[in-house]
């Protein structure tokens, strides 16, 4: 069986380095631009190539993260930076945005792409999706157990990559928009403003959105066996001593089956937040999951344990073995020829052996020179000599002939990995004329009023009451169905469902993951794209197209003008009444307060440090958490040229379930509340 990989993140290069000399097999790092991690140091285009050189040279894979949404005026800045990584060779690039990864297998189709946890997979059905879109790997949302991880593996021949230590979000990633709706400082982008980690109280529970830092770093051989590739370290924005003891924790539970206590302590000193917690991978989620970094968790983290730390690879890591072959005649240059089982290099001596006058050169002093490779990653492993008798040479010509050796066969396994890159013109991007206003909701009940029969869409939760279901559709209400967000074990009884509503006459399905569109596809429902696929370009919309769905709500991260920019024909529309969602997650906010699931009703909240309050609701797999204001942007939306549909969201109140005209949602009492814009006017960073 083959070892699972460890993959060290680094945010600058004296990380790199720090991975490199501790273990690691692979790294992850980010261009300064298009990087789920801005704040980070990141690499321009020159660093890049320095970083991947000295990777390759030491054996090491280098993957670049190009794990953001994008916008419009953004895509030739991509297509640059798909560029520069393909010419620097790197091994692979972590999309978030379909779209970008689209235009990134056209412009360089032999260059692997990961989908970045960005992407929110955490089920069989997504992993298939992107296997036949021609991902090679995907990273696997934080949230998931191990058999959960094991059924995907089953279930596809996508390698898969998860996280095995570092900083645990609250929401399952790429469905976090938290600090965008607070601060236009949107997670997507790279510029979170870890919103999580702010007092949020319920009861006692002052911080319901921190949990302590994931590590499964114990279950790295089991990780192995039930088929994962990658164990993945979090810290991109970590100290080069944090990656260097993570990686060597995690290179000593694969390779000697555990954890030293020495190595133990040091990982729990450089940074924690009350200690680590496995509790998804074991499936015991709950209260004990819950942590914040107190003032004893940072006293912990001294400069003096930084600089053991640092001692520990401050050599270089004999990381290469390789063989030698040396050959000298009399008369003739002396030969050296190294290889490392892929590649080989041969060099001769400037200077013509000769015969010696007394004292001539022996086996053991050639061997002694040779394999002096100190302050480079090679470890000769095997010394061949063919010496003739009689010999000299000067030791600093052995010298000489061994540096020059090692030097060449460095630049040899540096060398670019010659991808194809085609020239990929960006078409220019005609805005759609919308073709008819339509209207559609999104309910989180099935008990709803009449006003919703006059919509042309209404989709209802797929956990609905089939027979009040059945009841409104023979009243004339056109309803959908709407596949969670969240698909945590449970595909099969998803299909189930969708087909005993397909049996009701429903045909539309609203799909906010790429599980969710695989599954409606198999099951012959019309695909409506939902906010959760974080559609903000044009590249995403021909992707859509492409997939054949009916229309697409875009990203509430976008602005509205931008919105109105779009390319590509299929319909598309925004989020423009209703409770935005902020948040979602496995771990419900009230198991920070110790309340079990048998006394919650499925709906909570929780105040701010300024008294907001924000409410959450579960459906007994995941939590939606709702902003604290509604957004009612009805009218500047209806009025729009270039947007075919309103989605409207509604968590269902009395005066829902009791309205009996559309009209009561935008009269003078409803729109009289506090409210916001949203994010359709000033959008993110």
């Amino acid at each position: 069986m083959k070892k699972i990989e460890i993959l060290s993140p680094c945010g600058g290069f004296d990380s790199v380095v720090a991975a490199v000399r501790s273990g690691a097999d692979a790294v992850y790092l980010g261009a300064k631009e298009l990087s789920a991690r801005a704040g980070a140091e990141n690499f321009d285009d020159n660093e890049m190539k320095t970083a991947v050189e000295y990777c390759h040279i030491r054996g090491v894979l280098v993957y670049v993260t190009v794990n953001t949404i994008i916008f419009d005026n953004e895509i030739e800045k991509a297509k640059s930076l798909i560029i520069s990584c393909a010419k620097a060779g790197v091994d692979a690039l972590i999309v978030q945005n379909i779209g970008l990864a689209m235009l990134a297998k056209k412009i360089a189709p032999e260059l692997p792409l990961h989908a970045s946890t960005q992407m929110s997979v955490h089920s069989p059905s997504g992993a298939k999706l992107l296997y036949e879109q021609g991902f090679k790997r995907v990273v696997l949302a934080r949230e998931l157990s191990r058999d959960e991880i094991k059924e995907i593996a089953e279930s596809c021949p996508i390698e898969l990559e998860v996280f095995v230590h570092g900083a645990l979000c609250m929401s399952v990633s790429g469905q976090c928009y938290f600090s965008a709706v607070i601060g236009s400082r949107s997670g997507n982008r790279g510029r979170c403003a870890q919103t999580c980690r702010l007092p949020f109280s319920i009861g006692k529970s002052k911080y319901a959105l921190s949990l302590k830092d994931n590590s499964i770093i114990d279950h790295i051989r089991d990780l192995q066996e039930i088929g994962v590739t990658s164990a993945k370290i979090e810290g991109r924005l970590k100290r080069p001593e944090y990656v260097a003891v993570a990686t060597k924790a995690c290179k000593q539970s694969r390779d000697d089956g555990f954890v030293s206590e020495e190595t133990r302590s040091e990982l729990e000193n450089v940074f924690s937040r009350t200690g680590f917690t496995d509790g998804y991978y074991t499936s015991k989620r709950g209260y004990e999951m819950f942590g914040y970094r107190r003032k004893d968790d940072v006293v912990s983290a001294t400069e003096k344990l930084f600089k053991e730390i640092r001692a520990d690879y401050k050599d270089e890591a004999k990381r290469v073995d390789i063989t030698a072959e040396f050959s000298a005649k009399i008369g003739s240059k002396a030969k050296l020829v190294l290889s490392d089982g892929t590649d080989s290099v041969e060099i001769n001596s400037e200077e013509i052996c000769e015969k010696a006058l007394n004292a001539p050169l022996n086996e053991e002093k050639i061997s002694r020179q040779l394999l002096k490779t100190g302050g480079t990653p090679y470890n000769i492993v095997e010394l061949k000599i063919d010496l003739e008798d009689n010999l000299i040479i000067k030791m600093s010509v052995l010298n000489k002939l061994r540096r020059d050796a090692l030097d060449l066969l460095s630049e040899k396994r540096s060398e670019n990995r010659n991808y194809t890159i085609n020239e990929v013109e960006i078409p220019k991007i005609k805005p759609h004329v919308s073709r008819k206003k339509l209207r559609y909701a999104r309910v989180n009940s099935e008990n709803i009023g009449n006003g919703f029969s006059d919509l042309d869409l209404c989709f209802v939760p797929i956990n609905s009451d089939t027979t009040k279901i059945k009841k409104l559709v023979e009243n004339g209400f056109k309803l959908g169905v709407e596949i969670p967000r969240a698909m945590f074990s449970r595909e099969k009884a998803i299909k189930t469902k969708l087909a005993e509503f397909k049996n009701l006459g429903i045909k539309d399905a609203l799909c906010n993951n790429l599980a969710a569109v695989y599954i409606a596809k198999e099951s012959g429902l019309n695909i409506h794209g939902g906010f959760g696929l974080n559609f903000t370009n044009t590249l995403d919309l021909l992707w859509a197209e492409s997939m054949g769905f009916a229309d697409t709500e875009l990203s509430f991260e976008i602005k509205l003008s931008d919105a109105q920019k779009l390319g590509a024909d299929i319909p598309r529309g925004v989020i423009s009444f209703g409770y935005l969602p902020v948040m979602l997650t496995r771990n419900c906010p009230n198991k920070s307060a110790d309340i079990k699931c048998s006394k919650c009703s499925g709906k909570g909240k929780m105040k701010d440090r300024l008294g907001k309050t924000f409410i959450f609701y579960c459906d007994g797999f995941a939590t939606e958490v709702l902003n604290n204001l509604p957004l009612e942007e009805i009218n500047e939306v209806e009025i729009s040229e270039n947007l075919d549909i309103s989605f409207f969201r509604f968590s269902v109140e009395n005066y829902v379930e009791n309205v009996e005209k559309w009209s009561d949602f935008i009269s003078e009492s409803l729109n009289s509340r506090e409210k916001t814009h949203g994010l359709l006017k000033r959008g993110v960073l």
